[in-house]
């Protein structure tokens, strides 16, 4: 079983969503600090399985003072090849949809699924508890419990069974105890029947509801903005140790250790070869010289068989070098057939890469003619830019200076208008031939005339009249006038204009060329876009290209020929020429085979002559026991030899498994991939660094916590009491369940398969130690050395490593048995030494090659040579949040 991604949503501390995505197979490492939702977590995987969707006892899985919330769950993992999808919600909202490779399960039917799945049941009502919770409560290690094995052995007892029928045949069980009433009396007084509380616990409840709905805004006003500065003050620590402890350098250090002894031990294995080699030597002269002992001792009874053999020997011989030159004419044939297919090869390939190079030519043909044509329209785009790029400086003109001129023109042009209606308004109409002078002026005929200064009429032959305009606002227009005529001609100077008509004309040509600017720029861009010279650049290599692979084409077809002929596919060609090699092959080996026939015949020839010859000759003489003699030391000798050498290798392989060579080759890819993960994990943390100081400039509390502390004072006070009966509730209710269930155990013969798991992994944290296994599959009877007793006389920190040991042995089991296998642990191992830590860390690098674990911690220094990646669950929270 392999989980994918896991989603929550209003969950406890979640009240918004969070996921995590992209599970890997192997270990997974999530940390985070006390009460940053790790428990949480592990509760919703349970809940997810363990509850049904309309169960009412899971409240815990309500936001705190929430009482509208639907806690939302959902799962994806593969198994068997099958993908499944869970969906489930409780208390407000209560639903359970499961999908199976595309086949849809609703309500208890998917729940039913994943029960028959993972080896577990519901309870007949009520919440679900340790009892029901079959084979994931053996593998799902809660928080502190890593040393309690026994009663999750037992509660797994009926669903090993089921699992495990084509591992074993017969299941042997036990009864129960019967329910002690005194204890289910004592339980009554705080539980309903249905586990709901009563009497003063459940007034504590509705108390602590009521101070927890007050508090709840306050803290969650808050409580965003002091996780992130925790969070910062967690980072900036995290991040400044890593730098100066660098960790990844150690990984690195220990890899080049690890390395080096899988050398020493590469060298041992070379020698234990060597020293094999000459065993086996050894041996077969031994096996030799005790042959030649027994034919010296039957040597008078072999003679004839010696002489029949012999003319045997040379009968074969005749025969077989009457098959010789048959033999070398298939040689000689096949070779020729040979020969002939590989000038074919090649003929096939020299037309494959001219082939190829014209396909070459074309396509850069085609490439070079869209370059040139994109170059020319760059090169016209380019020259319409470098027009408007001139017109736009040759009319460039502020706009701003032109609408305050525009502005001050209709000002002045207000107050002229203005002026008009308050100024003296003087009309005439003289007779013909008669004159007034205003002002020196000359008047004639018929007019009018609004005056704004003093003004005299001279009237011929009659005198001189003086006009003085009047009222209030006359003087303060005048000033006005005077001030925007002023104001517009200093404008009209800056922009280097005579009049605002101008002004606007060359404001008009300036955003003209400014909008044929910008239509250039464009227009240029998509036909280069990466400049001009780029496109030239790009244009020129593409020429060059193409002429290079011309001279190349040229160059072939000079070497090849006219090349007229259509030689075969190269794929045909070299078809054909692996059949005639296999048929040359073939040949060859055939004789071979007939040469090594042929020397072996004369071989066996010479042997037999000189067989016959030698054995003739030594029962004509009497040195034969002389000889005998002598055959029997060389014996006893080798003898000797050959013992040597078996203790030897025995001392070199003892060797070799203790170095373990496998665990070796683990360490190296652990501390490589714990290099490199630390190192990535140290550019993470300051990049978030960044994200939060960022983040936090933009945020600010309120000044809540003095009304919190009161708030959070009077329920501090409610908890105590709560949880001092809620802990007496829950110690009754559990020890009710557990003594009136059943309890189940394998029978003696699943020892065997167990044991086999349990020495795989016990050997790694304590060699030359055994860990028994009794008749109901509990761990039992641990011995080491001269020590010996049972494993809960361990130390707690030693009864932890066992437990978590005899949890990945079952988890062995089950899978060769075919079952789904998950292993979640939650902050386990915290009562481990550095030394046993790293020897646990080696068993869950090689448990994590057949199975997913979970491993959820708040102290993430100590996994940093695990070798895999760690998820910061703060991360995940802080990624949910922005």
């Amino acid at each position: 079983m392999k989980l994918q991604r896991l989603r929550i949503e209003q969950v406890r501390q979640f009240r918004t969503p969070i996921a995590l995505d992209d599970l890997q197979p192997g270990i997974n490492l999530i940390h985070g600090p006390n009460e940053s939702g790790k428990s949480t977590l592990v509760r919703a995987i349970r809940a997810a399985f363990f509850e049904r969707h309309r169960s009412k006892s899971v409240e815990d899985l309500r936001p705190w003072g929430d009482s509208a919330a639907a806690p939302a769950i959902e799962l994806s993992f593969e198994h068997g090849g099958h993908q499944w999808s869970l969906t489930k919600s409780f208390l407000q909202r209560k639903r359970c949809d499961l999908q199976i490779d595309g086949q849809s399960f609703s309500g208890e039917e998917a729940e039913e699924k994943l029960a028959e799945l993972l080896g577990y049941q519901f309870p007949k009502k009520g919440g679900s508890k340790e009892e029901h919770w079959g084979i994931p409560g053996l593998l799902w290690v809660e928080q502190g419990t890593g040393q309690d094995i026994e009663k999750a052995v037992e509660h797994a007892g009926d669903h090993l069974k089921s699992a495990l029928n084509n591992l074993v045949g017969e299941v042997a069980s036990t009864g129960g105890d019967d329910v002690i009433q005194a204890i289910e009396k004592q339980r009554a007084e705080l539980l309903t029947g249905t586990g709901k509380p009563r009497g003063e616990y459940l007034q504590l409840e509705k108390e602590r509801a009521g101070l927890e709905a007050e508090i709840a805004e306050l803290g969650a006003r808050i409580e965003q903005y002091q996780a992130q500065v925790d969070r910062l003050g967690i980072l900036t620590s995290e991040f400044e140790r890593a730098n100066r402890d660098r960790p990844w350098e150690e990984a690195r250090r220990r890899m080049e250790q690890a390395q080096q002894h899988l050398r020493q031990v590469e060298s041992l294995q070379a020698q234990q070869l060597r020293e094999q080699e000459t065993l086996d030597h050894v041996r077969q002269h031994l096996k030799l010289l005790h042959q030649n002992r027994e034919q010296m001792q039957s040597q008078g009874k072999k003679l004839e068989q010696r002489e029949a053999d012999l003319c045997k020997a040379r009968e074969l011989l005749v025969e077989e070098e009457a098959r010789t030159p048959a033999l070398d004419q298939a040689v000689r044939d096949a070779r020729e057939e040979y020969d002939t297919a590989v000038r074919i090869v090649e003929q096939a390939r020299q037309h494959e890469i001219r082939t190829r190079l014209k396909q070459e030519i074309a396509r850069l043909q085609g490439q070079y003619k869209t370059s040139r044509q994109s170059l020319d329209k760059a090169a016209e785009f380019q020259q319409k830019l470098d027009e408007a790029r001139q017109q736009k400086q040759e009319n460039r003109v502020d706009a701003d200076a032109v609408q305050q001129a525009r502005a001050t023109r209709r000002q002045l042009d207000e107050e002229r208008i203005r002026s008009q209606t308050i100024a003296t308004r003087l009309t005439w109409q003289l007779e013909p031939g008669q004159s007034l002078e205003l002002n020196n002026e000359s008047l004639e005929g018929k007019g009018e005339r609004r005056l704004l200064d003093e003004s005299t009429m001279q009237i011929p032959g009659v005198g001189r009249l003086g006009i003085y305009p009047g009222g209030e606002d006359l003087a303060s227009v005048r000033r006005n006038l005077a001030r925007l005529e002023q104001a517009l001609d200093e404008k009209l100077r800056e922009l280097g204009v005579r009049s605002l008509d101008e002004a606007e004309h060359k404001l008009a040509h300036y955003q003209d060329a400014t909008s044929r600017l910008k239509h250039s720029e464009d227009l240029l861009l998509s036909v280069a876009p990466q400049g001009l010279e780029r496109l030239r650049t790009v244009t020129r290599d593409t020429l060059a290209e193409l002429e290079a692979r011309k001279e190349e084409l040229n160059a072939l077809l000079d070497a090849s020929g006219t090349a007229d002929d259509y030689p075969p596919s190269l794929a045909d060609a070299e078809r054909a020429r692996k059949q005639v090699e296999s048929r040359l092959s073939g040949a060859e080996a055939a004789r071979r085979q007939h040469e090594k026939a042929v020397l072996t015949a004369r071989q066996n020839v010479q042997n037999a002559n000189r067989e016959w010859e030698q054995l003739a000759e030594e029962l004509s003489k009497s040195e034969s026991q002389r000889q005998l003699q002598e055959l029997v030391e060389r014996i006893s000798a080798s003898e000797k030899r050959e013992s040597e050498l078996v203790t030897t290798l025995a001392s070199l392989d003892k060797k070799i498994r203790d170095a373990r060579p496998d665990l070796l080759q683990q360490d190296i890819q652990r501390f490589r991939q714990a290099a490199e993960t630390q190192q990535k994990a140290q550019e993470n943390r300051e990049r978030e660094l960044r994200d939060v100081r960022v983040r936090l400039e933009a945020w600010g509390a309120e000044g809540l916590e003095e009304q919190l502390s009161e708030k959070s004072g009077e329920l501090e006070h409610a908890n105590r009491r709560y949880e001092e009966l809620h802990r007496r509730a829950e110690a009754l209710d559990l020890l009710l369940n557990v003594l009136s269930e059943k309890r189940q155990a394998l029978t003696r013969r699943l020892q065997a398969p167990l044991q086999k798991h349990l020495d795989h992994y016990l050997s790694v944290l304590f060699p030359e130690a055994t860990l028994e296994v009794d008749e109901h599959l509990m761990p039992g009877r641990f011995s080491r050395g001269s020590e010996l007793g049972t494993m809960t006389e361990l130390s707690f920190g030693a009864r932890e490593q066992m437990g978590l040991i005899s949890r990945l042995a079952y988890a062995d089991l089950l899978r060769e048995a075919g079952r789904p296998t998950l292993i979640i642990l939650d902050d386990t191992l915290v009562h481990s030494d550095a030394e046993r830590l790293d020897g646990m860390k080696r068993i869950l690098f090689d448990a994590a090659h057949r199975h997913q674990i979970l491993l959820f911690t708040c102290h993430p220094e100590k996994w940093q040579d695990l070798g895999v990646e760690p998820r910061d669950l703060q991360a995940l929270k802080s990624q949910a949040v922005s």
